[in-house]
């Protein structure tokens, strides 16, 4: 069976939005079997990161993307809890602070950038700077285009640097995040999670989905490639991650250090 990286990864020019159905389930049966996926998964990323942090060599760096509700703070509830928080990080990234924002725009993201050994999640990350900037008209034309450029001279700097880079847009159908809203205003105790700004984000879901194809398109790279994850349905959603994370991890093949003792003189010493 082709694997789920393959079956979702962006190839780069040519990429369009629509031509990916957010209700899709690619390489999964069924629910139930989806389920069974994701436990073997998530068991193979608790294993390897404890791995990945006795070696101390390698880093993972994970980002997350998509418009409101796609599931950014599902994903971390339900798939990143397999990582150990002793060595994994989630950031997410709003509004830049007055000290953030006198720094180039990718001064806050290396900041946060994954340690050797550890893992790194951006919950939103240095793509709000070519997606919510452009939408807004934040900064010219001029200063947003140039970034594409940046972003992935920068991903490749970390690459050479030992941080295996994985990039999730969570593609969420328009008639889904309306069935969404409606559940946070229905349930008294989902208030706290809506925002009037959702709505007004909403009106502008062209010009975003666009922004999200020309992000996509001009920054998966081999260094650091998108994946599409159709997210209209939850338990697909985290399947496909946890599995490209699982396979990610099993292909950079983390080994703890050999260490030399002797174990029969330390047994010794504890009697």
């Amino acid at each position: 069976m082709k694997p789920l990286a393959d079956r979702l990864r962006v190839p780069g020019s040519g990429f369009r939005v629509a031509d990916h159905d957010p209700r899709a389930t690619p390489g999964c049966a069924s629910r139930e079997e989806g389920a069974e996926r994701l436990a073997r998964n998530l068991q193979t990323i608790d294993e390897l990161h404890y791995a990945l942090y006795a070696e101390g060599k390698q880093s993972l760096l994970i980002v997350l993307q998509g418009m409101d509700t796609a599931g950014k703070d599902g994903v971390i509830r339900k798939v990143m809890t397999a990582f150990n928080p002793n060595s994994c990080r989630v950031t997410p990234f709003k509004v830049p602070t007055p000290e953030e924002a006198a720094h180039d725009f990718l001064w806050r993201i290396h900041l946060a950038a994954p340690a050797r050994g550890h893992v790194a999640i951006f919950n939103r990350s240095h793509y709000e700077d070519v997606l919510v900037v452009r939408v807004h008209d934040l900064v010219p034309r001029e200063v947003w285009s140039r970034r594409y450029d940046e972003i992935n001279e920068f991903e490749r700097h970390l690459a050479r640097n030992g941080t295996r880079i994985l990039k999730f847009f969570l593609h969420i159908s328009r008639d889904e995040q309306r069935e969404r809203l409606l559940a946070r205003l229905n349930d008294r105790s989902k208030h706290w999670k809506f925002s009037a700004a959702d709505l007004a984000e909403r009106t502008l879901w062209p010009k975003y989905q666009a922004a999200f194809q020309d992000a996509l398109a001009k920054c998966s790279t081999k260094d650091a490639p998108w994946f599409v994850i159709p997210a209209d349905r939850k338990w697909y959603r985290d399947l496909a991650i946890s599995e490209i994370v699982a396979r990610a991890l099993e292909d950079m093949a983390p080994r703890p250090p050999k260490v030399k003792l002797d174990v029969k003189a330390l047994k010794a010493k504890l009697r």
